[in-house]
C-alpha cells in the first residue's frame, strides 16, 4: 500500500538539523519513497493522504538498553554501579525465568513506542525471548545477546556459541539483528573478548560492550596489565569492526584516540551516568574526534525511564554544563544523536532520517502545545522539540510504514494488561 503523510514540518533526524516546513513522505513497501516540500512532491496517484497537523520525525533509536529491566525499576537506589550490581540486580536476576524476560520486553518496547522509540539496542537475557516481544509490537531491536559470569549461567564459550547460532536464519526485513554482548573487560576474560570480536567480525555483527563506566571499574586491570581498558581491548584484538561502547565516562585523549582509530562508536547514555553517579562523558570531545556518537537510556532500572527524547535534553544539558558553554552542544546535534547519529553508530543507515530510501519508522509529533510558541522560523520547530518537547506529545508512530501508536495509544498490544503482569512478577522477583 502507498501512503502520503503530510505534515506541518519534517525535522529530518541529521547532523545540520535540517527542518523541512509544510511537508510531504511518500511511503511504499515500508520505504520512504520521496520526501520534501508540498510545492515540489510528485502526484500523489492512488496513495492513501493522512494529513498530519503536527511535526514528522524520524523514529529514535535507543542505542544501549536493558529494557526488561523494568521489573527492577527504581530498585536499588541510591547505591553506586558496582554495589547496585552486586546486591540488588544481580541476584533478583537468578530468578528471573523466560516468561518474566519476554513480558517483561514486551511492556517495555510498548513504552518505547509510545515515546517515538522505535528501535533499540538489547544487552539482555533470553534473546529469543526478546526478539518474540518486539515481534508482538511492531518495533524494531538490535539485540546483543549477552555473555556474563552469573550463578546459573552456561559456561562463558556456550553463551557465545549460542549467540552466533541465532544470528543465523533471521529474516532479512531489518525488525531484528542479532549481536554479539560481552558484558565488559572486568566480567569477561580477555581470550573470550577476543573469540566474541573475531566472530563478531567474521559475521558482520555488532559487538556491543561496556567500558569506561566508573572511574574505578579497570583499576584491576590496570594493575595487572599496566593499561586502560580501552588500550587493552586494541592490545588484545577487540576492536575492529561492528564495535559499540556503551557509557566511556572516563576517557583519557589516548582512550578516545584510541576509539578513533578504531573507530569504536559510543552509546553515551546520560541519564543512567548521572543518576549512579558515574559521571559526565566527554561527549564534545567525541563528536570533535568524529567518533560516531548514539543516545542511550541504559536500563530502565538505572535511568529509571525509556524516554529517549527526555535524555536528548539532558544531553545537551549535561554537555554545556561540563564545557560551561551554550555552545557546547546544539539543539540540532543533540536530537541527531537520538536519530541519524544513532542509527550511524549502530551501523545501520537503513534508519534514523527521514530520507528516500530509509525505512518508514516514523514519529507523528504534536504541535498544538504552548510549548511550541512562538515560532518564527522553522528551526524553532527542532529547538522546541529539544528544549520544551516531551514524549507525551507523541501521537502517532509507524514502523517499516505500519502505525504502531495511534492517537497516543499503543496499538499493536494490550499496554494495561501487561502493566498489571510487569508489577505482579516485579513483586515476586523482589521477594
Amino acid at each position: 500500500m502507498r501512503q502520503r503523510l503530510t505534515a506541518r514540518a519534517v525535522i529530518v533526524g541529521d547532523r545540520a538539523g535540517t527542518v523541512v516546513p509544510d511537508a510531504v513522505v511518500d511511503v511504499e513497501d515500508g520505504r520512504i519513497a520521496w520526501a520534501g516540500t508540498a510545492a515540489d512532491a510528485p502526484p500523489a496517484g492512488d496513495a492513501e493522504v493522512v494529513a498530519l497537523p503536527g511535526l514528522l520525525v524520524p523514529g529514535l533509536v535507543n542505542s544501549h538498553s536493558h529494557a526488561p529491566m523494568v521489573l527492577f525499576r527504581g530498585q536499588g537506589e541510591g547505591l553506586p554501579l558496582d554495589r547496585w550490581l552486586r546486591e540488588v540486580m544481580w541476584p533478583r536476576e537468578a530468578r528471573l525465568t523466560p516468561d518474566d524476560v519476554e513480558v517483561a520486553m514486551t511492556a517495555a518496547s510498548a513504552e518505547m513506542l509510545r515515546g517515538g522509540v522505535t528501535t533499540s539496542v538489547e544487552m539482555y537475557f533470553e534473546p529469543a525471548r526478546i526478539a518474540a516481544a518486539v515481534g508482538a509490537t511492531g518495533a524494531r531491536a538490535v539485540i546483543a545477546a549477552p555473555m556474563v559470569p552469573l550463578p546459573g549461567m552456561p559456561p562463558l564459550e556456550e553463551q557465545l556459541a549460542a549467540a552466533v547460532e541465532l544470528a543465523r536464519g533471521v529474516p532479512d526485513d531489518g525488525s531484528v539483528e542479532y549481536g554479539l554482548g560481552p558484558h565488559a573487560a572486568y566480567t569477561v576474560p580477555l581470550p573470550l573478548l577476543r573469540r566474541a570480536a573475531e566472530l563478531a567480525r567474521e559475521h558482520g555483527m555488532l559487538l556491543h560492550l561496556h567500558a569506561a563506566e566508573t572511574a574505578t571499574e579497570g583499576a584491576d586491570l590496570l594493575a595487572e596489565h599496566g593499561l586502560s581498558v580501552p588500550a587493552l581491548l586494541a592490545a588484545h584484538d577487540v576492536l575492529g569492526g561492528r564495535v559499540l561502547a556503551a557509557h566511556c565516562v572516563h576517557m583519557d585523549d589516548g582512550d578516545l584516540e584510541l576509539w578513533r582509530e578504531y573507530d569504536v562508536a559510543v552509546a553515551h547514555c546520560p541519564a543512567s551516568n548521572a543518576k549512579l553517579a558515574s559521571g559526565v562523558a566527554r561527549l564534545r570531545d567525541m563528536l570533535d574526534r568524529g567518533l560516531r556518537v548514539g543516545l542511550g537510556t541504559d536500563g530502565p532500572a538505572s535511568n529509571d525511564g525509556l524516554d529517549l527524547l527526555a535524555d536528548v535534553r539532558l544531553a545537551a544539558s549535561l554537555a554545556r554544563l561540563r564545557e560551561r558553554s551554550a555552545l557546547a552542544l546544539t539543539a540540532a546535534e543533540a536530537f541527531w544523536l537520538a536519530t541519524g547519529g544513532a542509527a550511524d553508530a549502530i551501523g545501520r543507515p537503513d534508519l534514523g532520517q527521514v530520507e528516500a530510501g530509509r525505512r518508514a519508522d516514523l514519529v507523528h509529533v504534536d504541535t498544538g502545545d504552548l510549548g511550541f510558541e512562538p515560532v518564527g522560523d522553522p528551526a524553532d520547530l527542532l529547538t522546541h522539540l529539544v528544549w520544551s518537547g516531551v514524549s507525551r506529545q507523541v501521537r502517532d508512530v509507524w514502523v517499516g510504514g505500519r502505525q504502531v501508536v495511534a492517537e497516543g495509544a499503543v496499538s499493536t498490544v494490550d499496554a494495561g494488561a501487561l502493566r498489571a503482569e510487569v508489577a505482579v512478577r516485579a513483586a515476586r522477583l523482589a521477594g
